[in-house]
């Protein structure tokens, strides 16, 4: 997801907040660690250490972590042939330090790819050629620098319409079709350890889902995918947990592996009643739908703890076919949602508030696992 500069508003405005918060006793990641991985994505303050308090939270919890935007290519290959390590460095350093697990995020996208990726000489469009050279160039720069100490990679990311077409971006236009096939092929050679990933949001969409699938499955015969990343950026009343199992059993028929990849609830109106996380899909700002300015009502908490709970059961009743579940963000405060689909919101879709204290809905993850223990 493009949600560079959103991010960066809300980590700047979180920066002033009082924390009152005590690191919880419970550790997430060991929790679920028998089922899946509990990942976060984290921003390059935090990965930094800089934002230490976020930090020490992070690590007491989860045993994965994505960054947000130090791996894409506009932070690590800027200028052609000049790569920036540096951030991403400091996030392998908190990682290693921590015992976490490294998502990569992402390689190839439409957004947030340099402009110069796509152009040719004279101001003309690059050939198909030397696009899937420079592409091939980034793939094996970034991978092969990090080889070994990244878990896995979002190989492609947001290639698909809602119908199941693929999108009609700068890579389709100028590669072709085959440009994902191309992405795995130069990924799975650069690090063949590394688990592959393609990742799109609205993957329980059935049209959008059915398309993933298929590339996953022709993918999967040629040994260059291991996992379909979901965003799981879900509203609090939608997709219904019956469309998000569904999806998560369609990809596991097609031979892959499902991870989590960028989960939060919003809790939000949405004025078009628009679900998508697309970052074009942008709306002006309305007071009546920013309604939780002063915090969350107790009885928006419950419901959101629920929502939470319930999509957590689809989860370990299929943890058979689940690497991981990552939450995109640490905590409210930080998360992209105050600033999408309208900027300026007060959102709360995460675990921990913006004091950095526990919401109900972490309390209901740790309860669900727990009784789930019992039950056994």
């Amino acid at each position: 997801m493009m949600k560079k500069a959103l991010l960066m508003l809300a980590a700047a405005a979180s920066v002033t907040a009082l924390f009152a918060a005590d690191t919880p006793k419970t550790n997430l990641g060991k929790l679920y660690e028998k089922d899946f991985l509990i990942g976060v994505a984290l921003n390059q303050r935090i990965t930094s250490q800089q934002d230490k308090q976020r930090a020490e939270l992070a690590a007491s919890q989860f045993n994965c972590l994505t960054p947000e935007n130090c791996m894409k290519w506009d932070a690590t290959e800027p200028q052609e042939g000049k790569f920036n390590f540096g951030p991403g460095d400091d996030l392998v350093k908190y990682a290693q330090k921590n015992k976490i697990k490294i998502h990569g995020h992402t390689l190839i996208w439409h957004s947030q790819t340099p402009q110069w990726v796509f152009q040719g000489e004279n101001g003309q469009p690059a050939t198909r050629e030397l696009v899937l050279k420079r592409m091939k160039n980034h793939i094996e720069g970034v991978m092969k620098h990090y080889k070994g100490k990244v878990d896995a990679w979002d190989v492609v990311n947001e290639a698909f319409n809602e119908d199941g077409t693929l999108r009609n971006s700068r890579w389709k236009q100028i590669v072709g079709d085959d440009f994902i096939e191309k992405a795995f092929e130069f990924a799975r050679a650069a690090d063949p350890s590394a688990k592959l990933v393609y990742n799109d949001y609205n993957a329980y969409n059935p049209s959008k889902r059915d398309g993933i699938a298929k590339l996953a499955k022709e993918l999967k015969k040629k040994g260059l995918i291991d996992a379909v990343g979901m965003q799981a950026h879900y509203l609090i009343d939608y997709p219904s947990t019956k469309l998000i199992e569904d999806a998560i059993k369609k990809y596991a028929d097609a031979g892959v592996m499902v991870m989590v990849t960028e989960m939060d609830v919003d809790v939000l109106p949405r004025s078009n009643g628009r679900v998508t996380a697309d970052i074009s899909a942008t709306q002006e700002y309305q007071e009546k739908n920013n309604p939780y300015t002063k915090g969350l009502p107790d009885d928006v908490s419950k419901k959101l703890a629920d929502r939470y709970e319930d999509i957590f059961k689809v989860f370990l009743k299929h943890s058979k076919n689940m690497y991981s579940v990552t939450v995109w963000g640490l905590d409210d405060g930080t998360s992209w949602l105050n600033g999408f689909p309208v900027r300026g919101r007060t959102n709360h879709p995460l675990l921990f508030d913006r004091q950095l204290k526990q919401k109900p809905c972490y309390d209901a993850l740790v309860k669900l696992k727990q009784q789930q223990g019992l039950r056994k």
